[in-house]
């Protein structure tokens, strides 16, 4: 039988949903902004992150919880075991009273009060031995329960706010929701900063669960979280190898659709336009003039340039490429619609998410249940979070962490490979934001011991039920999974097939079918 997976998701005041700036304007017309003041660019940021907010229906009605330092006890680790009423389907292999789910608050060393929320759930068949899995959303601005209720989680939401059984929730997972601090200075600014906050909370995690501490552990997550990914991968590993605090059984780490080198996956942009005929060949001729200063801009971004110009410059300039093929995509597809090869490509204010669907109007997913459900005061008194409001997205948080977006973090993995810590990137084929060309561009593009072999490796069949669900290359501990039929959100899109995809990789073989089978018999 296949292994199930013990699952970890939090709410770290960074976490957001997408994995970089949205659109901004309308114009149809290729044109480049003008060099702006660093206030200016900061503002135009800023700006993206609040549409965004609109896009997916959230409106929280606070930018950052901020509580009295006293609000919660001093303890480190502050942990309960929760259970949701009137989930309406029955867990298979458990009942919802059996369940081991628990909900946490941690306190974080090395801040002046800040306090992180977390949920685990553990594996529904063999909690001894069955890996441990942590989630990361990415951003940054968003609570990560969005993937919790909306892709991979146990339960998912329906439209009268009941609990579903998800029967491909990755437990066969923070910013924003309930973490909370009483000063601003404990709002985190780079990956380097997050990757210490969530090793310290994984070595009083595995204290408090020692018998957890042996299993195997995979970090991973989606978007933005491609950099907090490598950098908490890289982190542990160190610290292992230093033989330093609690060993973490770190075997392997996975993005899906995620942001990780955006000199590349920016300029990648246009191509990946080109080939979805989202833009003409003309339109990509012009666009192209702007990939030089994108990839100047964005090399001058390195670490430790937190706070410094070039990082946000960087950001303003490789985003006039995004800006652009939205504008001529959505001129495009108003005058060309019927001639269009891709008829399923509707309205540009959509597109980077999923070039097949409709936005009605500026809102393009309707997460807005969630804030809801998680306000109500049986849920909250459930999860033990006393008054503190969930907080679905914040632009404070996004603010923060905005000399971070165009770093580089595909300079952590390649010890990891060298050292056998596998590595799955996989990626939805109709997202343009995190597109799967950019990001087979990075990784073809990343030196290590196996660079060769992987570039020239066969691509072989992802199979679910008999069809072709993706197509992957591989070699050693690297491997790349092109997923058919979805977009940038590929638990939400195609459950089934992320769970096999999971469940597949962890046992060291994409291609071998049937897992999900013997999973849910």
């Amino acid at each position: 039988m296949g292994k199930t997976f013990s699952l970890l998701s939090f709410s770290l005041l960074i976490l957001i949903l997408t994995c970089h700036a949205t659109r901004i304007g309308t114009s149809a017309s290729l044109h480049v902004k003008p060099r702006s003041s660093s206030s200016s660019e900061a503002k135009f940021v800023k700006s993206q992150t609040e549409r965004l907010i609109r896009q997916l229906n959230l409106f929280p009605e606070l930018d950052v919880n901020i509580a009295p330092a006293d609000h919660h006890y001093s303890s480190e680790l502050l942990e309960r075991r929760f259970r949701f009423k009137n989930v309406l389907s029955e867990s298979p292999g458990a009942s919802v009273e059996d369940l081991g789910h628990h909900a946490g608050y941690y306190r974080l060393p090395n801040t002046k009060s800040a306090r992180m929320f977390y949920f685990f759930f553990e594996s529904r068949r063999n909690r001894t031995d069955d890996p441990v899995v942590i989630w990361l959303t990415g951003g940054p601005g968003c609570a990560s329960e969005l993937a919790l209720f909306y892709e991979n989680g146990p339960y998912q939401l329906t439209s009268n706010l009941s609990l579903a059984w998800n029967d491909y929730g990755w437990d066969k997972p923070t910013g924003t929701g309930f973490s909370y601090t009483n000063h601003e200075d404990d709002i985190r600014g780079n990956g380097e900063d997050v990757s210490n906050d969530l090793y310290d909370f994984l070595q009083a995690f595995f204290t408090e669960h020692f018998q957890y501490a042996k299993n195997d552990f995979y970090i991973t997550g989606e978007s933005y979280a491609g950099h907090y990914i490598p950098a908490l991968a890289s982190r542990i590993h160190e610290k292992n190898k230093e033989s330093k605090g609690i060993h973490i059984n770190l075997k392997g780490f996975a993005i899906g659709n995620g942001m990780t080198h955006p000199a590349i996956q920016y300029t990648a942009h246009p191509d990946y336009a080109l080939q979805m005929k989202l833009i003409k060949q003309s339109d990509y001729d012009e666009l192209m003039e702007l990939v030089p200063q994108c990839e100047a801009a964005a090399k001058e971004c390195v670490p430790g340039s937190r706070g410094e110009q070039s990082c946000i410059t960087a950001i303003f300039l490789c985003e006039q490429i995004f800006e652009n093929i939205l504008s001529i995509a959505d001129d495009i597809n108003v005058r060309d619609r019927e001639k269009s090869h891709y008829s399923h490509v509707r309205n540009a204010s959509n597109v980077y998410y999923d070039v097949r669907k409709k936005c009605e109007g500026e809102l393009c997913y309707d997460f807005s249940g969630m804030k809801t459900f998680l306000n109500k005061d049986s849920v909250r008194k459930a999860l033990g979070v006393g008054d503190i409001e969930f907080v679905s997205c914040s632009s404070k948080v996004h603010q923060a962490m905005i000399t971070d977006l165009m770093r580089n973090w595909e300079v952590v993995i390649p010890p990891l490979l060298e050292d056998g810590i596998r590595f799955l990137a996989y990626a939805g084929e109709y997202d343009l934001i995190c597109n799967w060309l950019g990001n087979s561009r990075w990784i073809q593009a990343m030196k290590w011991s196996g660079q060769k072999e992987y570039g020239a490796s066969p691509s072989v069949g992802f199979v679910v039920d008999g069809k072709e669900a993706g197509v992957s290359n591989s070699f050693g501990p690297l491997t790349f999974l092109k997923v058919h039929d979805a977009g940038h959100m590929v638990p939400m899109d195609q459950p089934k097939a992320s769970l096999e995809m999971l469940q597949r990789w962890i046992q060291g073989n994409l291609s071998a079918p049937g897992q999900v089978e013997k999973l849910l018999s």
